[in-house]
């Protein structure tokens, strides 16, 4: 295992849109699979929850870190590790990310699995099943890469 480059790191979450999201709730680690969108004019990830658990964790402790995998083989794989802040998005600035990230995505997808996706529904049903909707951002601090190739 090596380590890579930031910009080698950086592509990481750029071709992707999903990861794990690692927090601290009740003094243990939490980490949960989330669908996001890197943001690379903002050096950020968006992405959005419902009430619960993960959030109420995260408001009590807003430094968190987001892990990206881009895997071929057990002996082939790529790793990327973000860490930086959470920050809640309100009003005309979570409109304006929420678009971001449904737009992001979908070129992602039409890009790696060739598939025209149309609506968010399409790609993660959680959006709109799940009660209120709460859009939020990561400001990306540091971030830094592994991989693994034989």
């Amino acid at each position: 295992m090596t380590d890579i480059s930031v910009s080698e790191s950086t592509n990481i979450p750029r071709e992707n849109y999903n990861g794990h999201l690692a927090s601290i709730a009740d003094g243990k680690p939490y980490v949960i699979p989330i669908t996001y969108f890197f943001d690379a004019e903002d050096n950020s990830i968006i992405s959005f929850t419902a009430e619960g658990h993960k959030i109420d964790a995260i408001r009590k402790n807003n430094f968190v870190s987001v892990v990206v995998e881009q895997i071929q083989s057990m002996v082939n794989w790529e790793s990327a590790l973000l860490n930086r802040t959470f920050i809640e998005l309100e009003g005309s600035t979570a409109k304006q990310k929420s678009h971001q990230f449904t737009e992001g995505i979908k070129v992602i997808i039409r890009r790696n699995e060739h598939k025209n996706i149309e609506f968010i529904n399409e790609f993660t049903s959680k959006f709109y099943s799940r009660g209120n909707t709460i859009i939020y951002k990561i400001n990306i601090q540091k971030i830094t890469g592994k991989r693994r190739e034989t």
